[in-house]
């Protein structure tokens, strides 16, 4: 059995709370006012450690932005029932992690990471809309049109705080909109 070296574990506690600590500060303050010091600050090392790990304050968000959507299996769903599924799963991820709300913050003033929720999206959500079926070149067509769904709730209710969005409890927010992803997902394409 081969032991890890003592200053590998040490290398690799360092690069999770430097990442732990840019989760929070990029989720708190978003990309531009986020600092390298503030972050190197609140994971209790030196600056130039996290920049000797990461290069570059972009460097550091791509890393700390690897978003998986963790999609559930829609082939488990019933057909009619595809769109309120995403949006219960999307509001579960909106509430139950501050890296997403980060990366859409900062993915409004910032092309790094606007790249980076292109990429998180079209890979993640092109892929299991593929697999539902259906006409192959209308997959990014759908799963761009219920990224806009989603990534607008989620602006709407978690970043400018919308009140007649806050305010509608999780079931009333799926009832409406549900049936417009739903739409997305397996309706017919416009002529």
């Amino acid at each position: 059995m081969t032991q890890t070296p003592p200053g590998s574990r040490r290398s690799d506690a360092t690069r999770a709370a430097i990442l732990r600590a840019a989760r929070e500060r990029f989720a708190a303050d978003g990309y531009d006012r986020a600092t390298i010091r503030a972050i190197a600050a609140e994971a209790r090392i030196d600056p130039s450690m996290v920049m000797r790990y990461y290069g570059s304050k972009e460097g550091l968000f791509a890393a700390a932005a690897e978003f998986d959507l963790r999609l559930p299996d829609l082939a488990d769903v019933p057909p009619e029932r595809l769109g309120e599924a995403l949006v219960r799963h999307f509001l579960d991820r909106w509430e139950g992690d501050e890296t997403l709300a980060a990366l859409v913050r900062t993915a409004s003033t910032n092309p790094v990471a606007a790249e980076r929720m292109r990429r998180v999206f079209a890979d993640q959500l092109t892929a299991a809309v593929t697999r539902l079926g259906g006409d192959p070149a209308e997959a990014p067509h759908r799963a761009g049109l219920v990224a806009s769904q989603i990534l607008g709730l989620a602006l709407t209710r978690y970043i400018v705080r919308l009140p007649p969005v806050v305010e509608l409890d999780r079931a009333e927010l799926t009832a409406w909109v549900g049936p417009t992803v739903q739409r997305y997902l397996t309706g017919p394409a416009p002529a």
